[in-house]
């Protein structure tokens, strides 16, 4: 069962490892979305965690699916893969970006930049395999909600 399941298991645990080894980093400085202007449709804090957690698990189905099928198409996962990992390198430091440094515009342009990483690597797992780049989709959704909010933050504060 192990091996059945194996790289499904090391993928979802190297997604979620982003969120957690990202949070000791600003933990301190989570008050900081309670303190701050916010805009309309600013969900409460509390949702941010859940949502991620959501989304990391999806990223790392998607990705094992990807790993899975190199295989068949070892240029393109493998491409795909090396985008998956910038997205992820990307996304850790975002927090670190808005809460640490209270830079909101720069946190901004940091969120389009991974926006189009993400975009960019939809495409990339698309070639791949299909369900694993819509798997994608709520995690570019996401982002271009938070994008929003980062916005509107960095405007009003």
């Amino acid at each position: 069962m192990w091996k059945k399941y194996k790289s499904l298991i090391i993928s979802v645990i190297i997604s979620l490892s982003v969120g957690g080894l990202s949070a000791p980093f600003t933990m301190k400085n989570m008050s900081l979305f309670d303190e701050v202007k916010k805009p309309p449709l600013s969900p409460p804090a509390v949702l941010f965690p859940i949502v991620w957690t959501v989304l990391y698990i999806l990223m790392g189905i998607s990705s094992a699916i990807v790993f899975e099928h190199r295989v068949f198409k070892k240029s393109e996962a493998e491409k795909g893969l090396l985008i998956y990992a910038v997205s992820l390198v990307i996304n850790f430091f975002w927090s670190i970006i808005f809460f640490n440094f209270r830079a909101f515009t720069f946190a901004f342009l940091w969120l389009l930049l991974l926006w189009c990483v993400i975009l960019y690597m939809i495409a990339s797992f698309y070639k791949v395999n299909k369900l694993s780049s819509y798997l994608q989709i709520p995690y570019l959704i996401w982002v271009t909600f938070a994008g929003y909010l980062t916005f509107a933050i960095s405007i009003l504060n």
